[in-house]
């Protein structure tokens, strides 16, 4: 299904590798100078009039792009997505113009509640309805299509009655959303559910990729490797490195996040690790124009 009303952001087809935006690192951010660079933030942080912090975003908006990456929409959950806040989202679309708009395939509110988590469910095709109608009424607010994160799973679900990636594919048909691949979450998943994080990444719909994220993560404190955690607070583990590169060979250079949301090092270590990323999409690129 076509949604011609919800093209693409503009900006996306110079993007390269990117870095995760943190508080302390507005000044090296603003000054970075990287062909391809951009820069993520959570937009919950500058649902804002004003005041200093919106005023950091769009200094560094001004040099840079940068992508909206939604933690609370609850898109999965049993009501709507809030009103209220989709109007202030809309409202920093308008400002700040990002080049890709994002959300988590979970949920996280209740009844009123709101719990600091992304939240599994399983997945039926009632919940796929209830999911695809609530990207629907965002992307009709924001009035632009958004992309949707493959999340980490940490135990089975009884109840399933559609294979993630099916799930994932059927959405986009239905909305016109496009898919954030976190290849992070592929390998915490397939290690903590018993499964081949290669096999699944080989299944999963490449032309649907707008965006993809790499991360770290660690190890249970009582468990070990026998139950990752999806921490974002280590740097990208080598495996994840291999999937990542194995994926872009297959499928072609998509605009590359690095996250780190806990223990966050010093901003030339993150762009580090985003120069490696930035490296791996440039050889993929040079090789399909050899092809050519």
């Amino acid at each position: 299904m076509t949604h011609p009303s919800l093209a693409p952001r503009p900006g996306r087809a110079g993007l390269t590798a990117g870095v995760g935006l943190k508080a302390e690192h507005y000044d090296s951010a603003a000054a970075a100078r990287a062909d391809g660079l951009w820069f993520e933030v959570h937009p919950e942080n500058y649902l804002v009039a004003g005041g200093p912090r919106i005023g950091w975003l769009e200094a560094v908006r001004s040099r840079h792009p940068v992508s909206l990456h939604g933690v609370s929409l609850s898109l999965a959950g049993a009501a709507e997505p809030d009103a209220a806040h989709l109007a202030r989202l809309a409202a920093l679309v308008r400002r700040i113009e990002p080049a890709l708009v994002s959300e988590h395939l979970a949920w996280s509110a209740w009844n009123g509640r709101h719990f600091p988590d992304l939240l599994p469910f399983p997945r039926t095709t009632e919940a796929l309805h209830r999911i695809a109608t609530n990207i629907d009424r965002t992307q009709a607010a924001l009035k632009t299509s958004i992309a949707i994160e493959n999340p980490s799973h940490y135990l089975r679900f009884d109840g399933h009655e559609w294979d993630e990636i099916d799930f994932l594919r059927e959405l986009a048909r239905r909305t016109g959303c496009t898919l954030l691949l976190d290849i992070n979450n592929v390998h915490v998943s397939a290690c903590n559910l018993g499964h081949s994080a290669s096999d699944w990444l080989a299944r999963f719909p490449e032309t649907l990729v707008s965006e993809i994220h790499l991360a770290g993560h660690s190890a249970d404190p009582e468990l070990g490797d026998s139950l990752l955690i999806d921490s974002h607070d280590a740097p990208i583990a080598p495996a994840v490195w291999r999937l990542y590169r194995d994926f872009i060979e297959r499928a072609g250079a998509r605009p590359t996040l690095i996250e780190r949301d806990g223990n966050v090092p010093a901003f030339d270590e993150l762009m580090a690790e985003r120069d490696q990323a930035d490296a791996t999409l440039r050889e993929a690129r040079a090789s399909l124009q050899v092809a050519a």
